[in-house]
Formats: C-alpha cells, structure tokens, sequence
C-alpha cells in the first residue's frame, strides 16, 4: 500500500519550504495541485519534474475515490494546494478522510501557514484562539457574528481583498468600534503589511486604502 502526503508549500517567498519538502515532491509518483499553473512554477524553480494532477474544490468530489484506488495499489501521492498547508481553507479533508477510512497512512508535513504568523504579529493573546477561516458568504453570516460576537478567544479570519471592508464594517457592527484587531496582508512578500488598531481604525485606513493580495485579520476576544 503507498502513502499520501500533504505537503506545504510557500505563502509567497519561495524560500520558505523545508528540505523535506522538496525531498518528497521528488520522490513521490503523483503531486496533487490546487492549480496546476501556480504549483507549476514552485515545481520549475525547484527543478521538481514529478507528474501532476489537478485537484480543487470543483473536482475532489469526484477524484476521491480513484485516487485512493491509486494509493491502495502502492503508488505514493502528495497533496499540495497554491500557497500554505493543504486542507487549511483549502481542499485536501475529503482525501485524508477518505484515506484515513482505507486505513492508508497519511503523513503531514510541518510548513507555512498563513494564519500563524498573522497571529504572533498582531500583539494580541495567542495562548488560545479559535480559527474561522472564511465567514459564510450570504446565508448563516448574521448568525455567525452574532456568535462570534461573545467569543472570548483571538479569533481568526481569512477574507479576500474585494470583500475586506464589507467584513471589516461587519465587525464594528457585531463587535463594537472599540474591539481591538490586526489585519496582516501579503504574509512574506514584498509589500507585507500589518495594520494594528481598534475595528473603527483598521476599516478606515483600508477604506482609504484599498487592500490588494491574501488577507489574514486577527481579532481579540470579548474581555
């Protein structure tokens, strides 16, 4: 029987995978991209020339099945998705779960994720934090704030740049002007931000400036 591995990959600076990484990418009989086009360039920089499949959202449903067919047969496979640790907001539960079901081994290495260091930056309680990853879109948003609203852990939000201030004038609505956050963008790229203040704050310095690139906000507990 082979062996699935979710491999991470960099966040932005190329420089931020481990030897292991590399290692296994190489070794393995079929990558796994979010994106073949994005991985494609990680893989060109490294001179990783192992075969590659597309698996995202849109398809894992239907890919899941046929790859631990694969896995089961003796090939090994690693998962990797566009930037950071697979199944992180990203896809790669399905087939770990489905692996772990046909009792393959999974093997997950250590590596870039965006949420941490936004979270050691901000300056705000780290010693427990609750992650939330992306807030639904339209239908169970209102129900969730409202939760949210009463939560006394640093909590946690990926958002995409087009929808930041929208989140951002939802959380002075929900958690008060006042509520202490950090939005960090463009983790380990060159125009890296962190911006640092109260909701009120932070909503208008972006709406000012409108932000560009991945987004990590970091908000503070209810004290």
């Amino acid at each position: 029987m082979g062996k699935l591995y979710l491999v991470p990959t960099p966040i932005g600076n190329l420089k931020d995978i481990t030897f292991r990484a590399i290692e296994v990418l190489n070794e393995v009989d079929l990558i796994l991209a979010e994106d073949t086009r994005t991985s494609g360039k990680l893989l060109k920089h490294y001179e990783i020339n192992t075969p590659m499949q597309s698996h995202h959202m849109h398809n894992e449903h239907k890919t899941v099945d046929h790859i631990v067919i694969r896995i089961s047969n003796g090939e090994t496979v690693a998962l990797i998705s566009d930037a950071g640790t697979p199944a992180i907001s990203d896809p790669g539960f399905l087939l770990t779960r489905a692996c772990v079901e046909a009792q393959i081994e999974v093997d997950c290495l250590p590596g870039a994720t965006a949420f941490v260091p936004a979270l050691v930056n901000s300056g705000l309680p780290n010693d427990k934090f609750v992650f939330e990853g992306f807030l639904p879109v339209k239908k169970g948003r209102q129900t969730r704030l409202k939760l949210l609203a009463e939560e006394t852990r640093t909590m946690i939000f990926y958002e995409s740049p087009h929808k930041l201030i929208k989140t951002l004038s939802h959380f002075v609505e929900y958690f008060g002007a006042e509520r202490p956050m950090s939005v960090s963008r463009e983790i380990t790229k060159i125009h890296e931000e962190t911006i640092r203040g109260n909701a009120q704050e932070v909503l208008n310095y972006f709406t000012t400036k409108p932000p560009k690139g991945e987004i990590v906000i970091v908000v503070d507990g209810k004290s």
